[in-house]
């Protein structure tokens, strides 16, 4: 055979082995699923290598594989592996499961599962998957997890997945060999707002000493956005109990600050509210497009459902005893202890469900990373609008002038032709609507029951003396301010110590400012 023909048969081989090459190396990376699927069999070492293999094959059929493993789901019989449903994982097809038995795993098969269902889910359609995958590949922390998250971090469109996928990453990069990777997570983690970030910078200064400068000052800048969105949640909670504060005791202010009578009863219009409430839904479930309106129904039913007790109170009993401060303390907690119970053989003695209507449920994030809940929110904006109504209704409308000018001088009112005994009534049905009203919100937030407004009496109480008798604008400052000194002082003291400080703090103020921060003139001023 001659040189050439030599070379020539040479090249055709060189040809038929580089694309023979061609051929298996796909082959090769298509089958790493097939490939890695038999390790699941084995021991926990081999089990915990095929899961690694698996998560990084991009296979969409390991990810059922995973679930069913991580669920103890999955069986083996010899190297065959068997889905829940009885298919062979391998084929597809149904398997022979005679003596098949149930695969065992241990932690360190958990913790690569973590991690591998983490990358596979990565690029899934559903965004809640996608974000509880970069949760699971964060608690991993692998540097294998650096190009998958990277790609997906590349397609994602929701900033909230974006934003942890981000930070998964960083995670992954600070246990990465590369320096420039750890410079780079460090970097990011540090941009961040939570007490995780913080924590991980913390473990990788102990096992990086040459970083530690550098993690010092992430975790510093961690800590001062840290101690800032605290401060700004600790504000929303205060305002919120404000909020809850000022709506049990707007009606308080009106029958006790302006008529002068001390209703022990008021905390039991509240519970009337929050029943009238779950009243409303329950009729509203018969008819589904109504059904999201009962809320807002339920206003006005509560104020008239505790505006008409408040009125019968008054006519029936009350008026028998202005003047008598100590026999009406004592009617009107009688009188709540028959509507309790009234409440609990109508209803039973247990909670009531009143539900929320989707624009009130779920979590609002604010700049900065404070995050405040929409259904209390919403009562901050609703005890508002009903103190701006209130107000309204006392100074803008004929039935608050001739409510003022009782209070400012009975029988001169009278005189002028005012039916002061009307004007009674209507006052404290007003003042026990105004807690009908509190109930609605209230049942929003708390557990409706019989004891709903036993928990608030005191409290309102203290807000109006606080604020000054008498005063709207009192009572508004009175209960913002009562609440956010409670939860400032709760951090430090627990919650039954922060409420002994607040009423130890009002006796001392009161021995100063008798008469509250903003005095009226009224009945009980006046005596």
């Amino acid at each position: 055979m001659g040189q050439p023909a030599a070379h020539h048969i040479m090249a055709r081989l060189i040809l038929l082995l580089m694309l023979l090459l061609a051929f298996l190396a796909p082959a090769s990376a298509q089958d790493a699923y097939l490939e890695a699927l038999p390790g699941l069999a084995g021991g926990f070492g081999t089990q915990a290598e095929a899961v690694e293999r698996l998560g990084a094959s991009g296979d969409a059929r390991a990810l059922p594989v995973l679930r069913a493993l991580s669920e103890g789901q999955l069986r083996k019989r010899d190297v065959t592996i068997i889905l829940p449903g009885g298919a062979d994982a391998a084929t597809g097809q149904p398997a022979d499961a005679t003596g098949a038995e149930t695969v065992r795993i241990n932690n360190r098969v958990r913790a690569a599962l973590r991690g591998a269902l983490g990358r596979l889910q990565l690029v899934s359609a559903n965004p809640d998957e996608r974000l509880a995958a970069a949760d699971s590949v964060f608690r991993s922390r692998s540097a294998e997890n650096i190009a998958p998250l990277e790609a997906a971090i590349a397609r994602e469109t929701i900033a909230r997945v974006r934003e942890r996928q981000e930070l998964a990453l960083a995670a992954s990069r600070l246990v990465a060999p590369d320096a420039q990777a750890k410079h780079q997570g460090i970097a990011t983690l540090g941009s961040a707002s939570s007490d995780e970030a913080r924590a991980l910078l913390l473990e990788a200064r102990a096992a990086n000493p040459e970083l530690a400068p550098e993690i010092d000052g992430a975790v510093s800048a961690i800590d001062a956005r840290l101690t800032f969105k605290r401060a700004g949640e600790t504000l929303f909670q205060g305002l919120s109990l404000g909020s809850v504060l000022l709506l049990a005791a707007l009606g308080l202010a009106i029958t006790f600050g302006v008529m002068g009578v001390i209703n022990m009863a008021h905390g039991e219009f509240v519970m009337l509210g929050a029943y009238t409430t779950f009243v409303v839904q329950e009729a509203c479930r018969g008819i589904p497009w109504l059904l999201p309106w009962s809320l807002p129904l339920s206003v006005p039913a509560a104020f008239l459902v505790a505006g008409l007790a408040g009125a019968l109170l008054e006519r029936g009993l009350i008026r028998h005893l202005y003047g008598r401060p100590l026999e009406t303390l004592l009617m009107t907690f009688g009188v709540g202890m028959i509507l309790q119970q009234a409440v609990r053989l109508a209803f039973g003695a247990q909670n009531r469900e009143v539900l929320s209507p989707a624009w009130m449920q779920g979590t609002l994030a604010l700049p900065g990373g404070i995050n405040i809940t929409q259904n209390r929110l919403w009562v901050v904006v609703f005890s508002l609008l009903v103190l701006a109504l209130t107000f309204a209704a006392i100074r803008l409308t004929r039935f608050g002038l001739e409510m003022r000018a009782v209070v400012q001088n009975r029988r001169t009112a009278a005189t002028m032709g005012i039916r002061t005994g009307r004007v009674d009534a209507l006052t404290f049905a007003f003042g026990s609507g105004l807690a009908g009203m509190a109930g609605v919100a209230l049942s929003q937030i708390d557990n409706v029951s019989p004891n709903l407004g036993t928990g608030y009496i005191i409290d309102s109480f203290m807000v109006v003396v606080f604020g000054g008798v008498g005063s709207l604008i009192g009572t508004l400052v009175g209960a913002m301010g009562l609440g956010v000194l409670n939860k400032v002082i709760e951090p430090w003291a627990g919650a039954v110590l922060a409420k002994v400080a607040v009423l130890v703090l009002i006796m001392l103020f009161i021995q100063r400012r008798p008469r509250g921060l903003f005095a009226l003139k009224g009945r009980a001023a006046e005596a």
